[in-house]
Order: C-alpha cells, then sequence, then structure tokens
C-alpha cells in the first residue's frame, strides 16, 4: 500500500515569489511583486482597494497563473477568500471534510496497516510505519477536536448538520476560518479574515495567529490585526518607482516608513516642478527673441538677419529638449476620500424607537433619538441585534414590538454590511441609474445630486469597468457611494469598514466625526471603536459601555 498523504513540511516549508507581473483588461494589476515567507513570518498585505492584494494570494496558492514571474511552493496551503462558495446540499460537516481530508486520510491508512500488520500480511510494517508518521506529522487524532474550539470561539455554527446554504455570509466564513485553523497548514493565506468577527473571535484569531507554527499572509484593512500579528508588510499602492515596497519592523514601521516615502515623494516632484518652471521661463525668453531679438537695425542687410536665426532656433529647440528630459509627470496622487455636505434638519427628532424589540433576532429591547449631528455607537457580540436594529431604524424591518417613527421629510439610508449581487453595468452607470431612481421617487432634487466623480472613491479607469470586475473593496466603494448619494439625514453604517482599504477607513473615520447629519455606527473594528470613543456607545451584548443617549 503507498500512502499519497500531502503532508506538511514544518521547518522545510517554502513559498517565494519573485518578480511577479500580471495583466487584466489592459492594466497591470500586480508588477514587480517580490517576496519570501518563511515558516515564522508574518506578512501583512495592504494598498488601495484594486491594487491586486486578492489576486497576489490567489498567485501564492496556485490557483492564479501570473502573466511573468515564479513562485516556489513547499508545504501545504490553507486559503480564506473574502467569500466562500457554496456546493448545493454541502454542510458544516462537508466542510471540516474538505479541509481534514488529509488527517482522516492518514488515520484511516493507520487503521487498514494495524489491521494488515495484526495478520502478518507481507510489507504491513512499512506501511504502518508511514501511516503512523503521517497522522503523527498532522496530528490527525486531535485535528476535529481544534476546529471544534475554533467555531466555538469564532462564533461559528457548531451543528455540523447544517446546510452551508441555509447560513449568512459571516457564518459560512467562520466556519471556513475554523477548518483552516484545525488543519495545521505550513501557510495561511487570509484575505480580509476580521470581517465577520466580534470580540471574542478577534481575540482568538489573533492569539491562534500569533502561535501558529507556520506563515502566514494577511490581507486586511484591520489595523490592530495588522499591529498585532504582522511583522512584516507588503505596500501595493504606488511608490515613486512604480514598485511595490517592502517593510519591516511590525505596523509601526510600515506606518513610519509610508509617511517618509510620500514625503520624499513630494519632495523631488516639488523640486522637479521648480526646475521644470525654470527652464519654461527660460524657453519663453528664447521665443520672445525669436520675435523681436533679432530683428536687424534699420537699414542692416537681410542677410545678417538670416544669419542670425539658425542660432536662436536651435537655441529654443535645445531648451525644448531640456524641458522635455527634466519634465517629470506629476505623482498619481491617493484617493482621497471626500465626504459631501449633508443635510440638517434641526429641532424635532429624525428618528425616534420606542422599546423596539425583534423576536429572536435582538437580545434586548431599546430606545433611542437620533437629531441632526447625533452619534452613536453600537457594539456586541454576533447575534445580538446590531444589523437588525439598524435595519428596524431604516424601515427596512418592522419590529415585532415597540415602536418607530421617522420624521416624514427625513431621509434614512442604511449602508448593508454585505454589497448586493454585482451588476453588469459600469461603475458610473449603476450610481447614474441610482440617482435617476432617488429623482424619480421624489427623494432628491436635482440640484442636491452627487458627483461620483467628487467623492474621491475611484479613479477614472475604475469607472468605466463593469461592476462585477471590482474588487470586493471597490464594490463596497460604490455601496458607500450610492449611501451618500440619497443625501441622508440620517446615516447608517453597518460595518462600513468590511473590505475597504486603511485609508478610507481613517478618511471615513475623521469625515464621520465632522458631518453634519445624524450616524450610527455598528462595528468590531477595535481600532474605529477606539476612534469613536467619544461617542455615546450601545452595548447589544447587555455590559453597558457609556452614556445610552444620543
Amino acid at each position: 500500500m503507498t500512502i499519497t498523504i500531502p503532508l506538511p513540511a514544518r521547518a522545510r516549508a517554502q513559498l517565494s515569489a519573485e518578480n511577479l507581473h500580471i495583466q487584466r483588461g489592459g492594466r497591470a494589476v500586480l508588477d514587480g511583486v517580490s517576496l519570501t515567507v518563511s515558516p515564522t513570518s508574518r506578512w501583512g498585505v495592504v494598498g488601495e482597494n484594486g491594487r491586486g492584494k486578492s489576486t497576489l494570494l490567489h498567485i501564492l496558492a496556485g490557483t492564479l497563473t501570473p502573466d511573468s514571474g515564479h513562485v516556489r511552493r513547499l508545504g501545504t496551503f490553507g486559503v480564506a477568500e473574502q467569500e466562500m462558495p457554496v456546493d448545493d446540499g454541502a454542510t458544516v460537516a462537508d466542510a471540516i471534510d474538505r479541509e481534514l481530508a488529509p488527517a482522516r486520510a492518514a488515520v484511516r491508512a493507520l487503521e487498514t496497516s494495524s489491521a494488515a500488520l495484526a495478520n502478518g500480511e507481507p510489507g504491513a510494517d512499512e506501511d504502518y510505519a508511514a501511516a503512523l508518521s503521517a497522522a503523527e506529522a498532522l496530528d490527525a487524532w486531535d485535528a476535529d477536536r481544534r476546529v471544534d474550539v475554533a467555531l466555538e470561539h469564532l462564533g461559528a455554527v457548531t451543528d455540523r448538520s447544517r446546510l452551508l446554504q441555509e447560513l449568512s455570509v459571516g457564518q459560512r466564513y467562520r466556519v471556513r476560518l475554523a477548518c483552516l485553523l484545525g488543519a495545521a497548514h505550513d501557510f495561511l493565506l487570509l484575505d480580509e479574515p476580521t470581517n465577520h468577527l466580534d470580540a471574542d473571535g478577534l481575540e482568538f484569531l489573533t492569539t491562534r495567529l500569533q502561535e501558529h507554527s507556520g506563515g502566514v499572509v494577511l490581507v486586511s484593512h484591520d489595523r490592530a490585526l495588522l499591529s498585532d500579528v504582522a511583522t512584516s508588510i507588503l505596500d501595493l499602492d504606488p511608490s515613486r518607482d512604480g514598485r511595490p515596497r517592502l517593510y519591516g519592523d511590525r505596523y509601526a514601521g510600515y506606518q513610519a516608513g509610508r509617511r517618509a516615502e510620500l514625503a520624499r515623494w513630494q519632495a523631488e516632484y516639488e523640486e522637479h516642478q521648480a526646475e521644470g518652471a525654470r527652464l519654461q521661463e527660460n524657453l519663453s525668453r528664447a521665443q520672445n527673441r525669436l520675435v523681436t531679438g533679432w530683428r536687424p537695425d534699420k537699414g542692416t542687410g537681410k542677410h545678417q538677419r538670416a544669419t542670425r536665426a539658425p542660432s536662436l532656433v536651435r537655441a529654443v529647440h535645445r531648451r525644448q529638449e531640456e524641458l522635455r528630459s527634466q519634465a517629470v509627470g506629476a505623482p498619481r496622487p491617493p484617493l482621497r476620500f471626500q465626504m459631501p455636505p449633508l443635510p440638517v434638519r434641526p429641532g424635532t427628532p429624525l428618528v425616534l424607537a420606542r422599546d423596539v424589540r425583534v423576536t429572536e433576532r435582538m437580545r434586548r429591547a431599546v430606545s433611542l433619538a437620533l437629531h441632526s449631528g447625533s452619534r452613536l455607537l453600537i457594539t456586541g457580540p454576533n447575534g445580538a441585534g446590531k444589523s437588525t436594529l439598524l435595519a428596524v431604524l431604516s424601515g427596512e424591518l418592522a419590529p415585532s414590538g415597540g415602536q418607530v417613527s421617522r420624521s416624514r421629510s427625513a431621509r434614512v439610508h442604511l449602508l448593508r454590511q454585505e454589497s448586493p449581487r454585482a451588476d453588469a453595468g459600469s461603475a458610473a452607470e449603476v450610481f447614474a441609474a441610482h440617482v435617476r431612481g432617488l429623482q424619480r421617487n421624489g427623494v432628491l432634487a436635482e440640484s442636491e445630486t452627487v458627483a461620483l466623480s467628487g467623492l474621491g472613491l475611484f479613479r477614472p479607469s475604475d469607472l468605466r469597468r463593469p461592476v462585477r470586475e471590482l474588487s470586493t473593496g471597490q464594490q463596497r466603494r460604490l455601496d458607500l457611494a450610492m449611501a451618500l448619494a440619497a443625501r441622508p439625514h440620517v446615516l447608517l453604517l453597518d460595518e462600513p469598514t468590511n473590505h475597504v482599504s486603511i485609508a478610507l477607513v481613517d478618511e471615513l473615520t475623521n469625515a464621520l466625526h465632522t458631518t453634519d447629519s445624524a450616524v450610527v455606527v455598528a462595528t468590531h473594528d477595535r481600532q474605529m471603536q477606539a476612534d469613536l470613543s467619544s461617542w455615546p456607545r450601545l452595548d447589544l451584548g447587555g455590559r453597558p459601555l457609556g452614556p445610552a443617549r444620543c
């Protein structure tokens, strides 16, 4: 019997990428990416939405081939994408069995070879030794317990008979993550693993990644997780030479290095601009001399003018070439989010909730009043009812008890936790259709419309791309743009940091502090909770963490 079970390489594990390049739709998604992941390294991958972070994980895992460059792999890999595909009829048990297949195979091989050894079959001793070695390498007997522990601590469904298609996106992701953490892979490649975790789940994941004996490549916007786990950072955002940057010394080293890089870039650009201005001034003077400077005095022969003309023309041309050679194109500036002015309705409450309850979906009754300028931070574990409460406040869900009243003329908009199904139209077309719908329904006057290009959420080239071709983070940006297009008096945000870049998270957080509209944020993001710590807090888990009024 030959045992062909994929075994972890442990200390011999290797994962390295050299000069990766991949192009899609006429543009470079990744260019010049190189990194080496050792069995003890923790890589954080950051960059604006659409910079190729998820694409890089696919290439490292071997599910996508780059146009050029190469990857060396030795060992086993566990990959968690942002979304988990579901087969019809598949259960939680099926997902666990699929991830633990090597451990299952090792145990079966051990049982089979053990029986053969007891029967005295030829070669049974070698088969038994190989099976035992495989089971020990995989720690196969403890695999199910590890998964069960992870399911419990991540707040995932523990009933293995549950159909995956009946679970929410977040529940499925937590099941997938628990399977990976229990499988003891050499390398974990994780794409935004904190999007669906509450405080307990975040603490458990952080500890497990810190203790993981293999290497980790972590695509994440979660600044707290990057600070706690990542030892090196790969930044895919543009740099002065157009190449990605590698930063050591953990997340703090990346922050300091990135600031210094941008400062040098800006200083170099300004220096070149000043030199270009000097050359342009010289060129202008030379051009003026062409027109006036070499006209001969009255009575001078025409041949003198002809003699001087070529030298002046050549001087102008030399200066033109000099100017072109010295010209430096403006560095493509990072996107900067611009919150549009949101309207104010002083006086009466915009939304008033009295003892609102939703059976089996909210753990406690809630009463609150939202006025223009109100701020409220909603926290609590998964299943406490944060999304449910936001849906009730927006009018999308009727409460089973209590009352909700909204000012008739108040515009209330909810940014849901997950994006709807991607549209075939371009981002610009989908946004324009949304705005037309708001105007047609009398929600928005033509004078109140918001220009998508003015929000700083997309580059012009991305506005023309079909939404279904955009990254998950870019689709999330479109969701935010459409929420702001309604110019809401009350803005309700459900996990607004999910899938979006670190820079946008910081800029959005700053904007939420200053907008005149009422803002309610439900989030597990630890850094955002810290940044909004001055806001009144409603903890649906039952622990009073701040003032109840808003």
